[in-house]
């Protein structure tokens, strides 16, 4: 495993190999990796790739120095992670270099979806293309040039919706957002508090705040309404196969567990979708065609965006370390029993067999 040994990602796998009897994996540290130019492993050694996050010597090595918390240094730490792992020797990974390239740079990962036909919401920027507003001037001009009233802002290298902005927009003039932004003396934060900000002004200011890490627009579509609280899904895919599900509900546009997003009855989305027409399984194929645009990666959270009435189901973000979900089991007859690292485990030699050929 490429991971910080601290973390429990790494613990958490490193129990799930201890229960299936698969020998410790070795863990060589990203601070390592980011320090000593790289990493070598043997041949037939088969690499895990897990999150640089949650650990602040690591972060300063990609972004540069600063606070944890700062939203600032997005392209940086883009540019140097994949430096980093185009820097590792040898060994079979698990995730390759060029999805995690496309899964870190949204507007690069939507644009692909979109060319595979996966239903995503509208996006002016999608694929990566030359326009790339720079201001909430810019955004006010692309948003109208596409007719979109309501949308997220989010940074093109972001995860765990840090610097994401919920923008509404009516006649007359008249914008609120919502984010957990705090702008504060030394530069903007990620506050984990989600604020409403009213008035073109300030709702300016916090978007020009954030501007400079290259912004991905996309519609912002109405989510079912669950108990009075917004739901959508996380579903985790593991060699081309849905094997997890979570029904996460909010009261706030971003249904991130962080944010305070809490997880929901899973089966009041299976019998929804069920009900609807649409069905439990053709959803859980919307992140099956999702993951399969990256075949070359064995695992990927997929944020699956329901339409309200449950009617249909798009694809909001691909998340390459989208498989933290402790205590979570997987779904019957996929991965019963199993947590997402032990249903990782069990797909291993096929998949790295399938992925060799």
């Amino acid at each position: 495993m490429v991971g910080n040994p601290e973390n429990r990602r790494v613990t958490l796998f490193l129990d799930a190999a201890a229960r299936r009897g698969v020998p410790t994996p070795r863990v060589v540290p990203w601070q390592q990796v980011l320090t000593e130019g790289g990493a070598a492993f043997d041949p037939d050694e088969v690499v895990r790739l897990d999150s640089p996050g949650e650990n602040a010597s690591v972060d300063a090595l990609l972004r540069g120095p600063g606070d944890a918390t700062r939203i600032a240094g997005g392209p940086r730490w883009y540019a140097s992670l994949l430096a980093a792992v185009t820097s590792l020797r040898g060994g079979r990974l698990l995730t390759h270099p060029d999805d995690l390239a496309a899964l870190f740079d949204k507007r690069v990962c939507h644009g692909m979806l979109a060319k595979h036909a996966i239903p995503v919401p509208l996006s002016p920027t999608s694929g990566g293309t030359s326009l790339e507003p720079r201001s909430w001037d810019d955004i006010r001009e692309v948003t109208r040039s596409a007719g979109l009233r309501r949308f997220f802002l989010k940074p093109a290298h972001g995860s765990s919706a840090a610097g994401v902005i919920a923008v509404e927009t009516a006649p007359g003039g008249r914008v609120q957002a919502r984010s957990s932004i705090e702008i504060a003396a030394d530069g903007v934060h990620n506050s984990l508090r989600v604020r409403r900000v009213t008035g073109e002004d300030d709702v300016a200011a916090v978007v020009d705040a954030v501007a400079g890490e290259g912004l991905h627009v996309e519609a912002w579509q109405p989510k079912p309404v669950i108990g009075g609280h917004a739901a959508d899904l996380r579903v985790v895919v593991v060699a081309g196969r849905a094997t997890h599900a979570v029904l996460r509900t909010s009261t706030h546009p971003m249904t991130n567990l962080h944010l305070g997003g809490r997880r929901g009855d899973l089966a009041i989305a299976q019998r929804a979708f069920d009900n609807s027409g649409f069905g439990w399984e053709r959803a859980l194929s919307v992140a099956e065609r999702a993951a399969a645009v990256f075949p070359r990666t064995l695992c990927v959270g997929v944020d699956l965006l329901p339409a309200a009435g449950w009617r249909s189901a798009t694809v909001g973000e691909v998340n390459a370390f989208g498989d933290l979900l402790p205590g979570l089991t997987g779904l019957p007859g996929r991965a019963a029993g199993h947590d997402t690292y032990e249903a990782q485990l069990a797909a291993l030699d096929e998949w790295t067999d399938r992925a060799a050929a």
